[in-house]
């Protein structure tokens, strides 16, 4: 370990339950004393990094990411997905997340599906930066599956009576869930079916008539999509980033590995091409 280079604590949870709210959404809940104290519910984009470690390999406790990568190969190193938190209760000391499942393909997903209560998962977190602002005139609130846990979150924190329109695209209607509010929103549900993920969406916000004031904007998804409608929202709508929580979850083609090791290139070249535009 690098001299004054802090040490990540990863936590443990205990699977409490299990609920599937749709054909395609599980949820899980996490407890357990090492979550009393958790920092949380600040933000409602709050997100956990769980660590999944391969078929057959177990750690001794306690749990060190740092002394595994010392010690083991890397093929033993634990993968790291990352989930939003979709609640916190404090007082219960219960963390809340929302996997989508397709089948057999991937690794939290199936995870989810076939955990049992008892069962434990180690995560670090959370992290987190957007909560909607009580001082915004209006709200805009966008995205695909996996950022329904994180709008579900905000569409809860809105101040009461707040204008909100929201986007949400899903595979069909039978994915569609409750959201509860007590701001003034407009929620419209959107159904991919064969089209390309974010294209219902892009269409729903070009077309969409802005009201006047502040807006506060959260719009998360697939990088391809949010790339398309940070230009819209940037460029042709004049959208302070102050006023954007903006950032592709994942990216068509690519595992979270490689979507984080891209990340930061897709991005630099977004914001070029973005300065370009505004200067032009």
């Amino acid at each position: 370990m690098a001299e004054g280079r802090p040490v990540r604590k990863a936590t443990r949870g205990e699977v409490l339950r299990t609920e599937r709210l749709t054909p395609h959404m599980i949820r899980v809940v996490l407890g357990g004393e090492d979550l009393r104290g958790l920092r949380a519910g600040e933000f409602t984009d709050h997100y956990v990094k769980l660590l999944f470690p391969p078929t057959g390999v177990s750690y001794p406790a306690p749990f060190d990411l740092e002394a595994i990568q010392r010690d083991l190969p890397r093929e033993q190193w634990p993968t790291t997905r990352t989930y939003t938190v979709r609640a916190w209760d404090p007082e219960a000391a219960e963390l809340t997340l929302d996997f989508v499942h397709h089948g057999d393909s991937g690794l939290a997903g199936p995870w989810a599906a076939s955990v049992r209560p008892g069962e434990e998962i180690w995560f670090f977190g959370p992290g987190g930066a957007y909560a909607p602002s009580p001082e915004a005139d209006w709200h805009l609130l966008v995205g695909d599956e996996s950022a329904l846990p994180a709008i579900a979150a905000s569409l809860e924190r809105l101040p009461s009576g707040a204008p909100a329109f929201v986007f949400v695209e899903v595979a069909g209607p039978e994915e569609e869930q409750r959201l509860d509010t007590p701001g003034d929103a407009k929620i419209t549900w959107l159904h991919r079916g064969d089209a390309q993920v974010g294209e219902a969406l892009v269409t729903a916000v070009r077309e969409l008539d802005f009201p006047p004031g502040t807006l506060h904007a959260f719009v998360h998804g697939e990088a391809n999509f949010v790339k398309a409608l940070r230009r819209h929202l940037r460029t042709e709508r004049g959208v302070p980033l102050s006023q954007l929580s903006i950032s592709g979850y994942w990216r068509l083609g690519r595992d979270e590995d490689g979507w984080q090791s891209s990340k930061r290139e897709w991005n630099q070249k977004i914001e070029e091409e973005e300065a370009a535009a505004l200067t032009s």
